[in-house]
């Protein structure tokens, strides 16, 4: 038997066959389903927010594979890491209510804009359209049985239904979410559960801290409309957020300003040539790129979980949620080059949060500093903004307080406290010393499952170090500057010349041997590298590409090594191999395009004079690894941090290392790419001839003038102008390998 919803939607079908077709807009392009099925670890979820916006909702149907709805959340505070409240609508009879009701469903669709779904169990479809700090559900029931929605916080906290308003709490990580909401039509009976079945009140207001809050409806009400605000103030904030944002209970209105937005953010970029496909891809890593960071000010408020207070932003809003190792390397340099107008503002977030604390955050969120990972990259963030122009911070505060970080903050992975024997071994010796397999750990503040990670920690530290000589020459500090330059060459005393890697000491100085540097360090590889073997760890030389080279002996042995990591085996079956490294997926040889330290490599050809192999790797890179379909992501997407690749990529250039102010060139996927900029002007990349088979660049101009360098600076983009590439199917091995043509702009190299 025909469905008739599905009637209706081939009648519609037919309608527009015979019409014309409005041309499709940047949002149109998103595909929110790409990567949902994960083929290791956590893949994309399809959020639906507006770009940047505090609130966001994440499908509860979020991978293509999952058979039934428990419940939609009202709010995802942080990418990645819990829900807030749930709402979950009932249609039958009474004495079926049960606290874990769910349902199966179909007809799902979610769109950045706006989310709909149908719960066959409860013949009812519910849609979704988000605000920035509100947002507004519709549910409507298609059959006559009795229906119901019931209310519960997520975590713990407590809700109160009285008339048609609902508030409420919840608990996220020990910061108390405030929510205040109201339906359109007032429920006909409130109640909860007692002894697992349903208990009605007789009054008018139901309030239970441990039970969910349900909600029954007359007969003749179809659709029940819930507009809500959330605040991490207050519940008159809450209101007062929705009151600010949601005048009625129109929730195609609010779809329609939703997708305005978005194509505002998305159409900043706009692309020519290419194909759907490639289109498609684009144009949801670009809106994934707009997840997050938040902006968490409201009304000019906003609550720091860094000193548990209520503080006036000033006016200059505060952000969080942004996991900087794995933002630091793509997506700031992404956003800064799209909305440096709001660049300025993360940053002073981030000295907020680190005057509050003591310290500058890693991972800052709406609970405060997860402090995940290693390294304290923050710093990189100041040093990449202030070289690419942008100002409104305070570059002295930043310095003092990341160098404070930096010499007083232990560089233990994913532990946050002073500085241990570890870190001083490594001011007095220059790297992380190693434990030998086997080796008990001595050191109370290194976790178990993380393990020292002793050469990924020196390296993230010599990184960290350049960045802060930077800025330390920027202010003029002289000493400073000689002081962490010295340190930012720390890696060398892991470079094993004769093996061609970074391998890890002992605190006596001596070789952890025997080595394997493919599998050697326990899961994940965490004793010396983290989530990635030996092969990724050659070349985090951000940098300093140019003494790396060196290191190998010349340009020869450092191509001839960047090959081998192509084409280098497993070595044993797959299964063991990601038993060992399952984040390392998307591989090609050893090389792992899944996860963040990977990204600048493939770019690696450009400075070593075989700029050729930069464009075949890019083209072969985005064409196995980033595809319009459910696996279409190949690693842990990171609310940006991998699409941020994709983006970049797909235009054409790419930002090795963040801190210098030029990008290096790869190969564009569309014939054309404009990026429309804040000062009003426009820089193009031009390829007419672009296609699958011509990836190879034969020669280049920059403004009309011929452009033999395989970089470009930053105020090529930021002053308007065009770069044009003649593209054709075979390599060009003259180009780009002059003397001046590698983007060796990273300082002395000895």
């Amino acid at each position: 038997m025909s469905h008739p919803r599905l009637l209706a939607c081939a009648a519609l079908t037919a309608a527009v066959c015979v019409t014309p077709c409005r041309a499709k807009e940047p949002v149109d392009y998103v595909n929110t389903r790409i990567g949902t099925i994960s083929h290791m670890l956590v893949p994309t979820f399809p959020a639906v927010q507006r770009p940047h916006g505090l609130l966001r909702v994440t499908p509860p149907n979020e991978s293509a594979l999952t058979e039934r709805i428990t419940g939609f959340c009202l709010n995802v505070p942080s990418h990645r890491q819990g829900q807030v409240f749930q709402l979950m609508p009932f249609s039958g009879d009474e004495t079926a209510l049960s606290p874990s009701w769910n349902s199966r469903y179909d007809h799902t669709d979610a769109r950045p804009y706006r989310y709909s779904v149908f719960l066959d169990d409860h013949q009812a479809a519910v849609a979704f359209a988000p605000g920035r700090r509100a947002a507004l559900y519709a549910v409507t029931f298609e059959s006559d049985r009795p229906r119901f929605l019931m209310l519960r916080p997520k975590q713990k906290g407590s809700l109160t239904l009285e008339g048609a308003t609902l508030r409420g709490t919840d608990d996220y990580h020990g910061v108390t979410v405030y929510l205040h909401a109201e339906f359109d039509t007032p429920p006909s009976r409130v109640g909860t559960f007692e002894s697992g079945r349903a208990a009605f009140a007789p009054s008018a207001a139901t309030r239970d801290s441990a039970k969910p809050v349900i909600a029954a409806f007359a007969p003749s009400v179809r659709t029940v409309r819930m507009r809500y605000g959330i605040s991490y103030i207050s519940a008159e904030q809450a209101q007062r957020n929705l009151a600010a944002e949601l005048r009625d209970f129109d929730l195609e209105r609010l779809a329609r300003a939703a997708r305005a937005e978005w194509n505002d953010a998305l159409g900043k970029i706009t692309v020519e040539g290419g194909t759907e496909d490639e289109r498609t891809v684009f144009y949801t890593a670009l809106y994934r790129c707009h997840e997050r960071p938040v902006l968490l000010s409201e009304e000019g408020r906003y609550f720091s979980a860094w000193d548990g207070r209520v503080h006036s932003d000033d006016g200059v809003p505060f952000w969080t949620d942004d996991w900087v190792w794995d933002t630091f390397h793509a997506l700031h340099p992404l956003q800064l080059l799209l909305n440096p107008g709001v660049q300025h503002e993360k940053l002073a977030s981030y000295i907020r949060a680190a005057e509050q604390s003591g310290w500058m955050p890693t991972f800052p969120t709406v609970f405060g500093d997860a402090h995940c990972m290693n390294g304290h990259h923050a710093v990189s963030l100041f040093l990449d903004a202030w070289r690419k122009g942008v100002r409104g911070f305070d570059l002295a505060r930043a310095y003092d307080l990341a160098a404070k970080t930096v010499r007083e903050e232990s560089m233990i992975p994913w532990y946050r406290g002073p500085a241990t024997e570890l870190d001083r071994f490594y001011w007095e010796k220059g790297y992380f010393p190693a434990l030998r397999p086997g080796e008990p750990e001595t050191v109370p503040e290194v976790k178990p499952g993380e393990r020292r990670q002793a050469v990924a920690v020196t390296l993230a530290a010599a990184y960290d170090a350049w960045c802060l000589a930077q800025l330390a020459q920027e202010l003029g500090r002289k000493e400073d500057a000689a002081l962490f330059l010295g340190r930012a060459y720390d890696y060398r005393h892991l470079w094993k010349k004769e093996t061609g890697f970074f391998h890890p000491k002992d605190r006596d100085g001596r070789w952890i041997e025997p080595f394997d540097y493919k599998y050697a360090g326990g899961q994940g590889a965490r004793d010396y590298y983290d989530e990635n073997n030996g092969w990724t760890y050659i070349w985090e030389v951000y940098h300093n590409v140019g003494d790396l080279i060196d290191l190998f002996g010349g340009r020869q042995p450092f191509l001839d090594k960047l090959d081998q990591l192509f084409h280098e085996g497993v070595g044993r079956p797959r299964w063991e191999f990601y038993n060992v490294l399952p984040d390392s997926t998307g591989l090609v040889g050893m090389f792992v395009m899944g996860n963040e330290p990977s990204f600048h490599i493939p770019y690696l050809y450009n400075y070593a004079g075989q700029p050729w192999k930069t464009q075949k790797r890019v083209r072969m890179l985005m064409d196995a690894w980033f595809r319009n379909d459910l696996m279409g992501i190949c690693g842990d997407e990171d609310g940006g941090g991998l699409s941020a690749f994709a983006v970049f990529s797909a235009m054409g250039f790419y930002p090795v290392t963040p801190g210098v102010p030029t990008y290096t060139i790869g190969s564009p996927l569309f014939t054309r790419v404009t990026l429309r900029l804040d000062n009003g002007k426009r820089f193009t990349v031009r390829a007419p001839r672009a296609s699958a088979a011509n990836k190879y660049i034969q020669s280049a101009t920059l403004n009309g003038r011929p452009w033999d360098k395989t970089w470009f600076d930053h105020r090529a983009i930021t002053e308007g102008g065009t770069l044009t590439l003649d593209l054709a199917d075979r390599p060009n091995t003259s180009w780009g390998t002059g003397p001046d043509a590698a983007p060796f702009s990273q300082g002395p190299r000895h």
